[in-house]
């Protein structure tokens, strides 16, 4: 059996004790650190950049411009359309969850 001396096992419950008080060092990056507004812009310009997207392939179609077939340009304009439905839904909640928190007493 070991025998620990007291001084022993006190200054290893000390070490322990100053590792799990020591700051733990950040994992992200802080070019990595967004706030919720960039996050909002972000996801504002990939909509804005898939509408463009599809209305390019949409008139491009509609010139015989593009080898594009029929098939990948209605994907291509649902795809745009459905991230728009979701961005305006996620604006609507925004909007509601605002005015609740307005609404409540202080």
């Amino acid at each position: 059996m070991n025998n620990i001396s007291p001084q022993q096992l006190l200054a290893q419950i000390r070490t322990l004790n100053a590792e799990l008080q020591a700051p733990v060092p950040s994992q992200v990056d802080d070019t990595a650190k967004t706030g919720f507004g960039d996050l909002l812009s972000n996801a504002i310009g990939q909509v804005n950049e898939s509408q463009m997207h599809a209305a390019d392939m949409k008139s491009a179609f509609e010139t015989g411009k593009s080898d594009a077939s029929l098939a990948e340009v209605m994907i291509s304009v649902q795809k745009a359309d459905l991230s728009f439905r979701a961005m305006t839904e996620v604006r609507n909640k925004l909007v509601t969850a605002y005015q609740e928190i307005m609404n409540m007493p202080v």
